[in-house]
């Protein structure tokens, strides 16, 4: 896409130009009816999708970061996924980091003006001292926001990994990067309003990399938050399920290893299928690099 040319997801309707004279009902069913085109156009990305959560979690089981880096919405979406993945995962709070044009504030505050500054991202990326085992993902919408294109750049000239994640075809996000995403979306309904279809799209895609990477690093067990932090009523409640479901046992049985493991799930897992203590539980998942379908076997083989 050449930068003087209209992104598709900029691209003016024109049979659109009256919504504003629809009945509110019409104007639902038009708009669900775009986003439901969403998920099918994320299914054709799948395969680079697929690349890139492979790329990242090679990357990561050797000490690697995940970074996002995106303007506006984007930005704000990268920030969402990042911050979810600690009480979702377990994660340290440094490893998947989500920077936004603007810095903190732009979260729940507009800051237009900062997406055309990329001495913010330079300085961004080159504050986290990124090495060839980070990944970075720069998010745009139209593929071509200078803070999104800054910031991988930079982080490409530190050796990271870099990819593009845009919603038009032939962006200049995807061509800076080493591996990119492309979620052609087409028009929003509301010409521009990139945080409709666009937004969808990527957290559809973010949902499922961030996602896809923690199942292949270990960081569950089958389809359970074994790795969750159970930091308030609902996720301690949610940690005795997740320990009830993995292993069969009674109330008494999963808090007593709740209690012994201080509330971690996939210690008190292992301490229940395996019949091993709590110390012998951390030191075996410790040897298997937190997997705990390896500790199972080494507890099995031990």
């Amino acid at each position: 896409m050449s930068h003087d040319a209209v992104p598709a997801t900029e691209t003016v309707r024109p049979e659109w130009a009256a919504i504003d004279q629809l009945p509110t009902v019409e104007l639902l069913h038009l708009m669900n009816a775009e986003d439901r085109s969403v998920p099918a156009t994320v299914a054709g990305e799948l395969e680079r999708i697929a690349a890139v959560v492979d790329a990242v979690a090679a990357r990561m089981a050797r000490g690697g970061r995940l970074v996002y880096a995106g303007a506006g919405t984007a930005g704000r979406l990268g920030v969402l996924d990042a911050v979810e993945c600690p009480p979702t995962f377990g994660t340290d709070p440094e490893l998947v980091v989500g920077l936004i044009a603007g810095g903190r504030s732009a979260v729940t505050a507009a800051a237009e003006g900062a997406e055309d500054r990329t001495d913010l991202a330079e300085a961004d990326v080159a504050a986290l001292r990124l090495t060839p085992a980070d990944t970075l993902v720069g998010i745009s919408a139209s593929g071509r926001t200078p803070y999104a294109l800054a910031a991988v750049r930079a982080a490409r000239a530190a050796g990271a990994l870099t990819v593009g994640l845009a919603c038009n075809r032939h962006s200049a996000l995807a061509a800076a990067a080493e591996l990119g995403i492309e979620v052609e979306v087409g028009p929003e309904v509301l010409a521009g309003s990139t945080r409709l279809k666009a937004g969808t799209a990527q957290k559809l895609v973010l949902n499922l990399l961030s996602t896809a990477v923690m199942v292949r690093l270990g960081r569950t067990y089958g389809n359970l938050m074994v790795d969750l932090r159970a930091t308030n009523d609902k996720l301690r409640d949610r940690a005795r399920r997740i320990v009830a479901e993995a292993t069969g046992a009674d109330a008494g049985a999963v808090d007593r290893a709740l209690t012994a493991t201080d509330g971690r799930a996939k210690d008190a897992i292992l301490t229940l299928l395996a019949d091993v203590d709590a110390p012998t539980a951390a030191h075996l998942l410790k040897a298997s690099n937190g997997r705990l379908r390896d500790a199972l076997r080494g507890a099995a083989q031990a």
